[in-house]
């Protein structure tokens, strides 16, 4: 499921927007936007469209219909505007009191024998990663050693968690505090060949095999084939972007669920004593490789949290391989983050002349000129005041070269012309 159109009648300070969230050319023309980017200063409502966003996406899996009427299964704000959702079987439309779905309308009402409107086959998970998601909370478990966190955890019962915890019509917000039977789903596989791995060792070692080295090579390797690490699938995804970092995941190491080591130096780092920017890394990716994300929508505010630029130009590439038929919305402040969109998928938030936040579509080309992005579409003058400064003696002094006839101060203001230009790249 994917959003295709937003019309906002009133949302906190947000009034009266439409977004169309569909390719406006080529022969995608009409079909909802693989993934959106949302700009604009701070406070003018980036985080409350993914908030819009969620709610309305979570009201469509609690739908519930009887003949011409519809209804919630938790409790819902009605008012606030239009939102259109596109699937594979067609489109979903709800305006305020209003639900229309497959050329059938229905009115709201609380009562009626009601059934779900969305087969489980139909409806789509909504994941939503917040620009607050690195947290000490959150990074706790990966600190543990796994034999402790399966002794700790030995009942895990997947199927509950993912239900209750985590499900479609309850999706479950990625922030400073999520829940830590979660992140444990998410490295239940990893977890339990550490467990199988440790005791297939000590099997080994019981019978003797620790003086034949061949022969418990052997035997480990035979066990290896039916028992394929868990963690390698995942570090064949992670560790393209950790390279940039001097990182990867070490597939040896069992002191961790998921062992980051130093490539230079071979020496393993306690995920506690990795960057912000590596933490924030494992926090989204992990989610994103292991929960189903097909036909999606994935919400991410501020993708660029403490990564160095040349990692934010990759990282919706990154992303996108994770989850190549989800639909990727996101918010960012970050030129670089928001050049890996189509001109026609990025949507600038800004304060008209009232004073009300307006919407227009970018306009420079997907990959362009960080500083023309910031430029055309965010709206910012990217010379600082030294800089201006020094351009202005630029010009000045091309000005004065202009109109000098002294052959020896032409040639001074020649020279100091260059070594500003060579300087400044003017």
């Amino acid at each position: 499921m994917k959003i295709s159109k937003l019309h906002i009648d009133q949302f906190r300070h947000l009034e009266n927007l439409d977004f169309d969230f569909t390719y406006q050319s080529g022969d995608r023309k009409g079909q909802p936007l693989n993934k959106i980017c949302f700009i604009g200063q701070s406070a003018t409502g980036k985080t409350s469209l993914l908030e819009i966003i969620k709610e309305r996406h979570i009201s469509i899996n609690n739908c519930i219909v009887s003949n011409n009427v519809f209804s919630y299964k938790i409790e819902i704000p009605i008012n606030f505007g239009q939102i259109t959702f596109e699937h594979n079987d067609g489109s979903i439309q709800i305006e305020n009191k209003k639900l229309h779905y497959n050329g059938q309308s229905f009115s709201y009402a609380n009562t009626g024998n009601f059934s779900n409107l969305l087969s489980d086959a139909t409806s789509s998970y909504i994941f939503y990663f917040k620009s607050n998601l690195i947290s000490e909370k959150n990074i706790e478990l990966f600190t543990k050693n796994p034999t402790d966190l399966v002794e700790k955890y030995p009942g895990v019962n997947e199927k509950f968690i993912l239900t209750n915890i985590y499900s479609k019509e309850n999706p479950i917000n990625f922030d400073e505090n999520v829940d830590s039977d979660l992140w444990l789903i998410l490295l239940n596989e990893i977890l339990n060949y550490r467990k199988n791995f440790t005791q297939k060792m000590s099997e080994l070692i019981h019978k003797g095999l620790i003086a034949d080295a061949k022969k418990l090579g052997l035997e480990f390797q035979k066990w290896q084939i039916e028992n394929p690490n868990k963690l390698e699938s995942f570090a064949k995804e992670f560790n393209p972007l950790l390279e940039k970092l001097n990182l990867e995941v070490d597939l040896v190491n069992t002191e961790y669920s998921i062992p980051i080591k130093n490539k230079r130096t071979d020496e393993i780092i306690p995920i506690q004593d990795t960057s912000t920017g590596t933490k924030g890394l494992l926090l989204s990716f992990l989610p994103l490789f292991k929960l189903d994300t097909k036909d999606s929508i994935i919400l991410i505010d501020e993708p660029e949290r403490s990564l160095y630029p040349d990692m934010q130009m990759e990282l919706m590439d990154h992303y996108q391989r994770l989850a190549p038929d989800a639909q990727f919305i996101v918010a960012t402040h970050s030129p670089f983050i928001a050049a890996s969109f189509e001109a026609e998928e990025r949507f600038i938030l800004y304060y008209d002349e009232e004073g009300k936040v307006a919407v227009r579509r970018g306009t420079s080309p997907i990959g362009d000129d960080p500083n023309d992005m910031l430029y055309n579409d965010f709206g910012i003058d990217y010379i600082n005041k030294y800089g201006k400064k020094v351009y202005n003696e630029y010009l000045e002094k091309r000005r004065q070269l202009l109109f000098e006839k002294n052959e020896e101060v032409k040639q001074k203001l020649q020279d100091e012309i260059e070594s500003i230009g060579d300087k400044y790249n003017f």
